[in-house]
């Protein structure tokens, strides 16, 4: 009970503090609003632009569930097909590797053009998909070779067919790798969908981000740290999210869970 306590009473202590400090702060120091508005200006902001930001909200977290869910098909998929060639791996895996370290700034313009400027939001689910592509096949492909080796013997032994041997040992075993890259994965869709609607840089899109830009510009900074706040708090809500889930699918057997029980 003390543990749970002070897990959860801490971290409210300091943002209380935090945000203490910044409202007394900001009034003391007379920063400008310009600069740096205080939390109450910012908290006045959510609530008189709630409409505006709500719906900018939803298209942020539609586009970023819509690119977690691709990445995550794509991603366990070609991790199967990796996992059962070698060959097949070593021709195609460096490819996925040079996709996830170019810059999405960089291939954004490019995107936007193949979808056509009308399209894009289309253009920043291809690129979030892409950013939250790569964890999820990295940890995937890394978990399904993670199976012991004995028990790969024993199915040798029994004759298990391919099919049999993925969906009761490697699957499992691959289990707790999947859902890590999940977690990661998860949070890279959000950032991918701000980064992209950021490098788009078209106002056909209209998510948090262009939200942040558009403010920004018209000097409202109250309501630019507003849409900041709403996007921490996606992003919060999906690593928590992601996290039960791993917590109940695991709970019952692997030792990652089971020791915090």
């Amino acid at each position: 009970m003390r543990d749970r306590i002070l897990a959860y009473g801490l971290p409210i202590f300091v943002a209380v503090a935090v945000v203490g400090f910044w409202e007394w702060a900001v009034g003391a120091f007379e920063v400008s609003p310009f600069v740096l508005p205080t939390p109450s200006a910012i908290a006045t902001a959510v609530v008189t632009e709630w409409s505006s930001l709500a719906a900018s909200a939803w298209v942020t977290i539609r586009i970023t569930i819509v690119a977690f869910v691709l990445a995550l098909v794509f991603g366990v998929a070609w991790a199967v097909i990796f996992a059962q060639s070698r060959t097949i791996e070593r021709a195609l895996f460096p490819y996925a590797v040079t996709l996830q370290v170019t810059p999405v700034v960089a291939i954004a313009p490019l995107i936007l053009i193949w979808v056509g400027l009308d399209n894009a939001e289309r253009a920043v689910l291809i690129l979030a998909t892409i950013v939250a592509f790569f964890p999820i096949l990295a940890n995937t492909t890394l978990g399904l070779r993670s199976a012991d080796r004995g028990l790969h013997e024993l199915f040798d032994l029994y004759g298990a067919s391919r099919l049999q041997r993925l969906t009761r040992l490697q699957f499992p075993a691959a289990l707790p790798y999947i859902l890590a890259g999940m977690k990661i994965s998860g949070g890279l869709a959000l950032i991918g969908t701000v980064v992209a609607e950021f490098a788009a840089g078209s106002g056909t899109s209209t998510g948090l981000a262009w939200v942040i830009y558009e403010s920004g510009f018209n000097l409202r900074i109250a309501k630019a740290f507003a849409a900041l706040a709403l996007l921490s708090a996606i992003g919060i809500a999906i690593y928590a999210a992601l996290s039960l889930l791993e917590r109940q699918l695991l709970k019952r057997w692997h030792e990652s869970a089971t020791s915090v029980e």
